[in-house]
């Protein structure tokens, strides 16, 4: 199969040089989504004030990150899919799975949206949203959830595009929607004083804008993965296939929120100015974690691409060398987030009593950074081989279980910032010690479609 221009064959060409020409586009438009929240949560904070910072950052956000999370799990296993047929140079397979992959899309979609909606006053509730901003938080919220269909064509459009080698094309859409989005939370929260309804039209208008460009851009493909809208229909095995890959990536990705929603209760009854405090600690530290997404997006599509064409040495080497640089680039943002955090989180509030509190979270969370990233290389290097059920396992259990258990049992007893913070790292530590054993014993490589070769690597 020849390849457009701006596909990498991640199965060719030195590891190193490869993994940064194939992760740096992705890097930057992570860097560019968290930039989206980012800049609804500053304008927010700044214009409407922080009540309204907390109803766009506090359990509104928690809910939003669950929704994305399962979408984005679910999308994984089309990835891995057309990753793997891809690599193989299977025409027939990556068809069927870009327009299974789109008619699924949009069937979710729909249904998160209507339910969303329906049951948004609720799910605040439960979190036991603090009352002041209840009725904020549920404008935000619903009127996020509009927009969910065209949110979720783009991440699942993005996944396509990163499966064959295209990290650029949904960088530079995500570059022309944020600059949009961004424009509009001016016009529509410092003009025209929407508050965080504002922010949400913004939000929803800026998503609509990137579904329609990257569809546009599935359309013009001239290889297998082009998209024919008559053709946009769920195959049954296909899907079947996807979803034994994206169901266990979906759990996790929703039992991370679930933990997170757990959380944020005893967050909440800590008050208005923790919760704040907890937003904008968010999106400032937001940073590392959209870039260690990046790499585990980048490591999940080099293994399948690898994979599917059975250079099983090269899929391992690939591994090893993205967890250098991810190590590499953890060290170095921590280091810069612990000297500077407390000067960022000013761009969301002048409030000293939550500066003095998220400066608090930072420190303890921000030293432990290391360990998340062998969680987020080792388990996406498993999905990318085909292997999604024991890193969902192994996480769900080492860092969901840990977290639950810790609000549960120990947070009633010692109710402070600190004994909330500490359990993350505690739960990293746990799962990370776990996965490393797992992939060095290499029974994931059961799921090679042949024998792999003897490696000496």
């Amino acid at each position: 199969m020849a390849h457009a221009k701006s596909n990498l064959d991640l199965t060719q060409g030195v590891i190193w040089k490869q993994l940064l020409l194939f992760l740096l586009p992705i890097a930057a438009g992570t860097l560019f989504q968290q930039l989206y929240s980012t800049v609804d949560a500053v304008i927010v904070g700044q214009f409407v004030g922080s009540d309204a910072l907390a109803a766009v950052g506090g359990s509104a956000a928690v809910i939003v990150q669950l929704v994305v999370g399962v979408f984005t799990g679910l999308s994984s296993g089309a990835t891995v899919v057309i990753s793997h047929g891809y690599g193989a140079d299977d025409r027939e397979k990556l068809t069927r799975a870009v327009h299974t992959a789109i008619a699924f899309s949009l069937l979710a979609g729909a249904v998160i949206t209507v339910v969303g909606i329906l049951l948004t006053p609720d799910a605040l509730r439960w979190t036991k949203n603090p009352q002041e901003i209840m009725g904020a938080a549920t404008i935000y919220l619903r009127l996020y959830f509009l927009g969910t269909i065209p949110m979720l064509l783009f991440n699942m459009g993005s996944g396509i595009l990163r499966a064959v080698g295209d990290s650029r094309s949904p960088l530079y859409y995500l570059i022309i929607c944020c600059v949009l989005n961004i424009l509009l939370d001016l016009l529509l929260v410092a003009v025209i004083p929407l508050g965080v309804a504002g922010a949400a039209i913004a939000t929803a208008i800026a998503n609509l804008v990137s579904a329609l460009l990257i569809l546009g851009q599935l359309m013009r493909a001239k290889e297998g993965y082009q998209l024919r809208p008559r053709q946009i229909r769920i195959h049954r095995a296909t899907l079947v296939h996807i979803l034994g890959i994206g169901v266990p990536a979906a759990i996790e990705s929703s039992m991370y929120a679930l933990s997170n929603l757990l959380i944020q209760v005893p967050i909440n009854d800590l008050g208005t100015n923790a919760v704040a405090a907890w937003s904008a600690t968010s999106k400032v530290d937001g940073i590392y974690w959209s870039l260690m997404i990046s790499f585990g997006v980048a490591i999940m599509a080099f293994v399948g691409q690898n994979f599917g064409a059975g250079k099983y040495d090269r899929m391992r080497q690939s591994v090893g060398v993205c967890l250098k640089i991810a190590l590499g680039m953890t060290i170095v943002l921590s280091v810069l987030l612990l000297l500077f955090a407390r000067y960022c989180f000013r761009i969301f509030t002048d409030e000293p009593q939550v500066i003095q509190y998220a400066s608090e979270i930072v420190t303890y969370f921000v030293p432990f950074y290391f360990i998340w990233t062998f969680i987020e290389v080792l388990a996406n290097a498993l999905r990318g081989a085909g292997d999604a059920l024991v890193p969902m396992v192994i996480s769900v259990g080492g860092i969901c279980g840990l977290r639950i258990l810790w609000v549960l049992f120990v947070v009633p007893h010692w109710h402070t910032l600190l004994s909330i913070s500490i359990c993350y790292p505690i739960s990293w530590l746990l799962t990370a010690t776990i996965l490393i054993i797992y992939y060095k014993k290499g029974r994931w490589m059961r799921h090679a479609p042949v024998s792999p070769p003897v490696s000496g690597s």
